[in-house]
């Protein structure tokens, strides 16, 4: 497999040699290394009760068609012999430790998005090596040799093709986007692959025609902000394969939280409660990828008119789990029922952070949606 050009040009240039490592099915296949009686067989981690949601999936379960942030009926449902284990963050967090060390064998330039998946900089990589294909390719051969797990990496010049190409030859597997070949390898993609781009992003853009990178690439910036407003300077870019972000090792985190938009609009208290239960799942997970530990936890709705409320409420020391995190959400929502009108979406965000972890992945424009 060819390398981005491993002469050292790359950087001369102004292009860097960029790895993105993604740990596939981390959760599950964690649970299937330390069982055996799971290897093999439909897996998720999560809750199996009525309103349980799945925090992860094996390939054998997706081949189901279920997915994360499913409901566990509706997962069940899709996959009758589906097996629930619960999770196990501190068996997780180990193993996401030993991956890190060994990303920081080979460059200092690490920026974690969560606890399976990361950025690396590998433009001036410690060992010398000075190619970037076959540092991604000792990285998943020391991943497998001391984890027994394995992870799918993208080799490319900046963060927006690295992370796209991690995904192109999942599981297992890596992909190399070369300097020049950017712009074509995204314009042959679906727009949904884009990050950023969720399924109301991708029914908007094919009701305009948009169906392929390269019907993005097509549209002109004025176009795009008119349809797209700020989030059209991203499309514009991403359909070209421009992205100038650096690899940043250490950054500020503002908040970790997710909403969810409803197929119908709700109203009752027992359909409102049983939502908010769903979402404190599925918020608290990402509260634990990213390692976050924050003070105010803040209950966003929004109305069947698009008029927004929030509510939040601050502690004096870091929120200790997820009971007192879920304690609080709830008490913020008895504290407005009855509400004066149906709502449409509902959303959960953990700030005041007290300190740094991984950045929880999000779209450009909008917090991580819950759909």
């Amino acid at each position: 497999m060819s390398d981005i050009d491993d002469s050292g040009d790359t950087e001369a240039d102004g292009l860097r040699k960029i790895i993105h490592v993604d740990m596939d099915a981390f959760f599950a296949s964690v649970e299937q290394r330390d069982n055996p009686e799971l290897r093999g067989k439909p897996v998720a981690v999560g809750g199996s009760s009525g309103r349980g949601v799945v925090a992860a999936a094996s390939y054998e379960a997706r081949k189901f068609g279920v997915k994360s942030a499913m409901p566990s009926v509706t997962a069940q449902r899709k996959c009758p012999e589906l097996i629930f284990v619960k999770s196990r963050f501190d068996a997780y967090r180990e193993v996401s430790q030993q991956i890190r060390a060994i990303f920081r064998h080979h460059t200092d330039l690490v920026e974690p998005l969560s606890l399976d998946e990361a950025y690396l900089d590998v433009t001036e990589d410690k060992l010398g090596i000075g190619s970037a294909t076959r540092i991604a390719e000792l990285i998943r051969q020391e991943i497998r040799a001391k984890t027994k797990l394995t992870a799918s990496a993208g080799v490319s010049y900046n963060k927006f093709l690295a992370k796209l190409a991690s995904d192109q030859n999942k599981p297992d597997g890596m992909c190399v986007i070369r300097p020049g070949q950017g712009a074509e390898f995204v314009q042959s993609l679906p727009v949904r692959r884009f990050h950023g781009v969720g399924p109301k992003g991708a029914e908007k853009m094919d009701r305009l025609g948009i169906v392929t990178g390269a019907d993005l690439a097509a549209k002109d910036i004025e176009w795009l902000r008119a349809h797209f407003g700020s989030f059209a300077d991203y499309l514009y870019r991403a359909a070209r394969g421009i992205d100038l972000r650096p690899v940043r090792s250490s950054r500020i985190r503002k908040s970790v939280g997710g909403e969810r938009t409803f197929s119908r609009d709700l109203s009752s208290g027992s359909e409102l409660r049983e939502t908010l239960e769903n979402i404190i799942d599925i918020v608290w997970g990402y509260i634990e990828r990213a390692e976050a530990k924050g003070r105010t936890v803040t209950l966003k709705m929004k109305y069947t008119d698009f008029q927004i409320f929030s509510r939040a409420k601050t502690v004096d020391r870091p929120i200790e789990g997820k009971d007192e995190f879920a304690a609080l959400s709830r008490k913020l929502l008895e504290e407005v029922l009855p509400l004066p009108m149906p709502i449409r979406l509902m959303g959960l965000t953990l700030s005041k952070l007290e300190r740094d972890g991984p950045e929880e992945p999000k779209r450009p424009d909008a917090q991580l949606s819950l759909l």
